[in-house]
């Protein structure tokens, strides 16, 4: 297959690029300099500029582009590049894909952010999106962004992609760090879900939807057993061999991490019903899985 690639630069881009050609697959990257070879095409998503040729060529574009989540969560600029270059980047993809003759399929990013805090209530793609955190909202704009290629007819795929753990990139770099130190602590009063996925699971799975010619629709990136933020705190600290006694109020991290405390604070206890409905197997469905996955 042709695939097509924006953010391929980006720790989650890397590795998909890598897995998909290590399989046979052709991947060109969408890059915003001038190209290093025939891998690459260059786009502008700033100035709406993109190579509609490349898009259809291509059997499936997947966008994973947009600015770093882990900044500074009180600055405005932060919160508007955030959101800016998630919408950009996928409204133009989306446009694009739906000019062309031969419509490829789009596996448009997004965050199981997109559902808000249902409590302990199971969240499956069915459930709505509720409240108003700084990062839902991105997600509904960020997920809206895509509708000209359902609107064309496209196969779209939105996916709600949970926090990724390997211990080469966040949370779970500076987490590891933190608890190797001493400083592991729940946060709150830890009751919280929190969502998450290893990084094999997540290549897989978005894999699995690449070469799955007749799904569509949204998809929660996330293990099947979500645990509470305490569990969460117990399972590291145990793989670690630490002990996490400690505890974050409530008001400091609302303090301290400004737009986005409700994300770790809020809770989602979400399932990957699409996903197990479309076929995919998951290899680490629980949180000491995903961690010894992640730590390895």
């Amino acid at each position: 297959m042709r695939v097509v690639i924006a953010g391929a630069s980006g720790f989650l881009g890397a590795h998909l690029a890598d897995h998909l050609r290590v399989h046979g697959h052709e991947v060109t990257a969408l890059v915003r300099r001038e190209p290093a070879s025939a891998r690459e095409s260059r786009w502008d998503p700033a100035a709406g500029e993109l190579d509609a040729s490349v898009i259809a060529r291509a059997d499936a574009v997947v966008n994973l582009a947009g600015a770093t989540i882990a900044s500074n969560p009180h600055s405005r600029k932060w919160a508007e590049e955030v959101l800016d270059s998630r919408v950009s980047t996928t409204r133009l993809l989306a446009e694009t894909v739906a000019t062309v003759e031969r419509p490829p399929a789009l596996l448009a990013g997004n965050g199981i952010s997109y559902y808000g805090d249902h409590g302990a209530a199971p969240v499956t793609e069915d459930s709505d999106s509720l409240g108003d955190a700084f990062l839902t909202r991105v997600a509904r704009e960020w997920e809206a962004a895509a509708e000209p290629a359902v609107a064309a007819g496209a196969r779209v795929c939105v996916l709600r992609t949970s926090p990724v753990m390997d211990r080469t990139s966040p949370p779970l770099k500076q987490l590891r760090l933190l608890f190797q130190a001493g400083g592991g602590a729940r946060l709150g009063s830890g009751e919280q879900h929190m969502p998450m996925i290893s990084l094999r699971d997540w290549i897989g799975a978005v894999s699995y939807l690449i070469e799955s010619r007749d799904v569509s629709g949204a998809f929660n990136l996330c293990c099947p057993h979500t645990p509470t933020n305490a569990e969460f705190t117990q399972a590291l600290a145990e793989a670690l061999h630490r002990k996490a006694f400690l505890a974050v109020p409530a008001a400091i991290m609302k303090a301290a991490a400004g737009d986005l405390a409700p994300e770790l604070l809020g809770s989602v206890n979400a399932r990957p019903a699409a996903l197990e409905r479309a076929g995919y197997d998951f290899e680490d469905e629980d949180v000491r899985e995903v961690l010894a996955a992640g730590l390895a």
